[in-house]
């Protein structure tokens, strides 16, 4: 089935558009679920976890192993007109100041350039959302095909011990180069068949890409003997 994932900063309109979007593709025969992030978070207590690029990724590579096609739809808004918005819902949804603030500093704008996040349609308030070029690129497309960094392996071959080590020791060794000022493609460590461009990544990123995969495999837990090879894919992933 094809995704939509529906990004954006508190009050921007995320609910808003997914009503309308569920309205036209229902319109043309469609089957269309809304899995509402605010639900989810009353039952739960889950994190906004569309907030984080991370997160989306973890959506592209499920929507990827599935063949299925996905778009991303990011609501923009002017941050002092979503603080009016907010004040106007009703209690149980509203944000006091500073969790709101803390919302907007958390989150993480997505990018056309990501595959993640592409194709990506960015709409704002009163503008018509292009819903047309949406139907379009989630029917008339070819799914992304898998491969290795996106492929679900089986959940009883992995060790998080080791899943640890290994990605702390890559990232430890990129991280040393970078310290030391080399540019261009790096060979791994104990891994000389692999290697990865660190022109444009700083180590800060570098840190964050290793968190945010630890948390991906923690849903969806590597063969052991292949985390170097796929942890080096999701890195070159994720700076492209």
């Amino acid at each position: 089935m094809p995704l939509i994932v529906v990004t954006g900063v508190p009050c921007s309109g995320k609910t808003t558009r997914s009503t309308e979007l569920k309205q036209f593709f229902e319109s043309h025969g469609k089957e269309v679920h809304v899995v509402s992030e605010f639900d989810q978070i009353i039952k739960a207590n889950f994190e906004k976890n569309a907030f984080f690029s991370g997160y989306r990724y973890e959506l592209y590579c499920g929507s990827k192993a599935n063949k299925n096609t996905q778009c991303t739809v990011h609501t923009e808004i002017n941050r002092d007109e979503a603080w009016k918005f907010n004040e106007k819902r009703p209690e149980l949804e509203r944000y006091i100041r500073d969790t709101f603030d803390a919302l907007l500093m958390r989150y993480e704008d997505p990018d056309g350039k990501n595959r993640w996040d592409s194709p990506l349609f960015v709409v704002f308030p009163g503008q018509e959302l292009d819903k047309s070029a949406i139907m379009s690129c989630l029917f008339d497309s070819e799914p992304v095909v898998p491969n290795m960094s996106t492929q679900n392996p089986p959940l009883n071959s992995t060790n998080l011990y080791d899943l640890d080590q290994v990605t702390k020791k890559i990232t430890d060794g990129l991280v040393k180069s970078k310290n030391m000022g080399v540019q261009g493609a790096v060979k791994i460590e104990d891994f000389p068949h692999l290697s990865i461009d660190i022109s444009n990544v700083t180590v800060q990123k570098l840190m964050i890409l290793r968190r945010q995969y630890l948390s991906y495999c923690k849903l969806h837990p590597p063969d052991t003997k292949q985390i170097p090879q796929l942890f080096i894919q999701y890195l070159i992933t994720s700076l492209q």
